[in-house]
Order: structure tokens, then sequence, then C-alpha cells
């Protein structure tokens, strides 16, 4: 395990020969103003490597969630930038950033957000078909397959348990082969052997297909299936983990909690 500052990481030059995903310089996010003035994130400089998974982590009110959905383009930057690739994403326009979302990003949230009233397999082709594109037969098996879906693609979600939801979630975030996942709290709803069996697919992702997966967790045996954790408080990224086990997780966090 390899242990450094955020500091030095953030701000200095991305590993040799490493490809970021995703990365942002000087991303500030203010909410309110006056009295009701919140820095939620204060000038964050990270990148996020391709072909990796990246936890998020850090106290209630730390700007974790915030620094996903900056990332991803699913809320606005008040200061700095943010990239995917090389596409500057704070600067889209909405109907680009609807485009961007779609085509190119996965997303999966704690909440499943499945459609009730379609299946599992219509629900995990929806953003394909909002897009007008169509599935690789082969790669949408291999996907459903390798989540143990095969036999619950004509049920509904109010048909399915909750770790059965997320792996369709989990699915629908992989089927387009997305350049990055990002993942909101992925096991938040979900007991604690649906929790595992959920990351262990997005573990598998990673290694055997080459998915970036950035994700939000307050658990730290979710951090531990992580190629890197990063930390954050009062919106500002203050430690990362390589490697990490649940243990060295824990003591981090009650570091910043002190």
């Amino acid at each position: 395990m390899t242990e450094t500052t955020l500091t030095d990481f953030a701000s200095g030059p991305a590993p040799t020969g490493a490809t970021m995903a995703a990365r942002a310089d000087g991303l500030t996010k203010i909410y309110g103003s006056g009295n009701t003035r919140v820095v939620a994130l204060d000038h964050v400089d990270i990148g996020f490597e391709a072909g990796k998974l990246t936890a998020i982590m850090g106290p209630s009110g730390s700007g974790k969630s915030t620094l996903l959905h900056c990332m991803a383009g699913l809320d606005t930057v008040s200061e700095g930038r943010t990239r995917v690739g090389d596409t500057l994403i704070s600067d889209l326009s909405d109907k680009e950033l609807t485009l961007l979302r779609r085509e190119r990003l996965g997303f999966i949230f704690q909440s499943f957000n499945l459609v009730p009233t379609l299946s599992a397999e219509e629900n995990i082709l929806l953003p394909l078909m909002l897009g007008g594109r169509e599935a690789d037969p082969a790669w949408a098996e291999t996907v459903t397959g390798s989540l143990q879906l095969g036999d619950r693609l004509n049920h509904r979600p109010d048909e399915l348990s909750g770790g059965q939801q997320q792996r369709v979630a989990v699915a629908r975030a992989l089927v387009s082969r997305p350049d990055i996942i990002f993942a909101d709290e992925p096991t938040g709803n979900l007991d604690s052997n649906s929790g595992h069996e959920v990351l262990g697919f997005l573990r598998r992702a990673v290694d055997d297909w080459g998915q970036t997966v950035v994700m939000v967790t307050h658990d730290p045996s979710a951090a531990s299936y992580a190629d890197l954790v990063i930390f954050l408080r009062d919106g500002k990224l203050v430690g990362e983990l390589e490697s990490p086990t649940a243990d060295q997780v824990i003591d981090r966090i009650k570091e910043l909690e002190v």
C-alpha cells in the first residue's frame, strides 16, 4: 500500500503513462449567497485514471456527491473546468450535456432509477433506445449473463429483489460501453450480500473489460474494492489510499472526523 497526500496527487502531473478518463481543474461549487453561502467544493484539482475503480469518501457534507455530480455534468460548476476525456464539459450546453451523458457516460444510483412499467431488458436498453442506437447483441448477452440476469430479463422491477434491480442498473450502465461509469452510493439500499455481489461485478468490469468506475460510498468495505480511495473534507481533497483494506479506510475516516 502506497500512501501520499492528496495535495500532491491532485495538483501534480498524472502518473507516467496514465490516461485520465475525467479530470477537474480548480473545481469550485458554491450554493447560495450571503449568510446562506456554502462552499461545497473548494478549488479541487483531480484526475480519475482510465481502467481503474476510484472511490470517493469523506464525512457527511464533505462534498463527495457534489464532486461526482459536477464531474458527470449532473450539476453546474461555479468556477473551474471539468473534462471527460478531452471534452470540456463545464462549457457544454444543456443539449450537448444530455448527449454526452447518454452516449459516453454510465450511471448507477442508490435508488436504482428503473422505469417501473418496463421489463428488466427494456430498462437495460433504454439509454440506447433514447439515443436511437441499437445494442450489440453479443455484448448485451455477455453483460446480462455476467450479472446473472438471463432468467430475469422479462420481469418488471417490482418483481425483482433490490440486489437484482441494482444488477439491472449496472447492466444498463455497461451495455453502452461508456467512457466512464459514475456510481453514487450503489450499495446504499442493499443488504451486505447483495452489496458485495454488485461490487464484485463492478470490480470485474474494471479488471476484465477495462471499464472506468468512479464511486461515491460511505462504506469502508465497499471502498476496499477500489484501486484508489480519495478523501474529502469541507470540500477539499485531504488524502488518498492505494489498494486499501477496509480497516485502513476506517482508520482514515476516523482521522478525518476528529
